[in-house]
């Protein structure tokens, strides 16, 4: 039997998902046009960076409220193995480069073990969500399980989502490279004080951009927009569809 929906916890922030996600699916598919159709302009996958913390947000507020997590699982697993054909042809990738909903799906493993607790999951399945996320070279890997465990630990607190968005994109961004412009505006962080080069140059890196996540994610909107469920997942292969379209369009 479904474990009752907790009344303790409930998201802070903004819960209107259906806006948040049409939000996150425009800079995913900036993202993804960028890398495609014009690799010219960084500025594309920078602005990209914001669509997966939405993404996540989105399935931790969709997880508390869900009247059953093993059918929520199901339509995430589904739509990300009917999207891997989609994702492979719009974006050149192969079957072992799975699309972001093999993460998603994983992460909300990850959330069902901790709040289950049934034969000590709370440890073992955030655990074992984060090895396979790195075996089966999920995308966004362990790190991005770590965001839906971390985030979730503070899902009632907008300080607390603020700061576990700015640790985290502060230590992702760690990983990449720091950027030089962004749209016509040039910088070179180098040439100041090391004093401010260094707290600078975190904040430029190209995964860093998705601090810009931060006002979407903690300031609710009025209002959602309603739709049917089924239009919520057929968004994401209908964009690799149209991505696919317009690179034989282009090209």
């Amino acid at each position: 039997m479904e474990t009752p929906v907790p009344v303790t916890g409930r998201p802070a922030g903004n819960t209107a998902t259906t806006w948040l996600k049409i939000i996150a699916l425009v800079f995913m598919f900036i993202d993804h046009a960028g890398k495609m159709l014009f690799p010219s302009i960084p500025e594309m996958r920078m602005l990209g960076r914001i669509a997966f913390p939405i993404y996540v947000w989105c399935m931790i507020v969709g997880f508390h409220y869900t009247r059953s997590v093993p059918k929520y699982l199901l339509r995430v697993l589904v739509v990300g193995l009917a999207s891997q054909p989609l994702y492979n042809l719009a974006l050149h990738h192969t079957w072992r480069e799975p699309n972001v909903f093999l993460c998603l799906f994983l992460g909300l493993c990850a959330l069902w073990g901790i709040r289950e607790k049934k034969f000590l999951s709370h440890i073992w399945a955030p655990a074992a969500a984060i090895i396979l996320a790195t075996l089966l070279n999920a995308d966004y890997g362990w790190k991005g399980v770590l965001l839906f465990i971390t985030l979730y630990a503070v899902r009632d607190s907008r300080p607390g989502i603020a700061a576990v968005l700015v640790l985290y994109f502060l230590f992702y961004g760690s990983f990449f490279s720091v950027t030089k412009s962004f749209f016509g505006a040039s910088f070179d962080v180098g040439s100041l004080d090391p004093s401010l080069s260094k707290p600078l140059s975190s904040l430029l890196r190209m995964e860093t951009y998705g601090l810009l996540c931060l006002p979407l994610i903690l300031i609710p909107f009025k209002k959602d927009l309603k739709l049917p469920r089924w239009v919520g997942y057929a968004i994401y292969p209908a964009h690799l569809l149209l991505l696919y379209g317009l690179e034989q369009i282009i090209k």
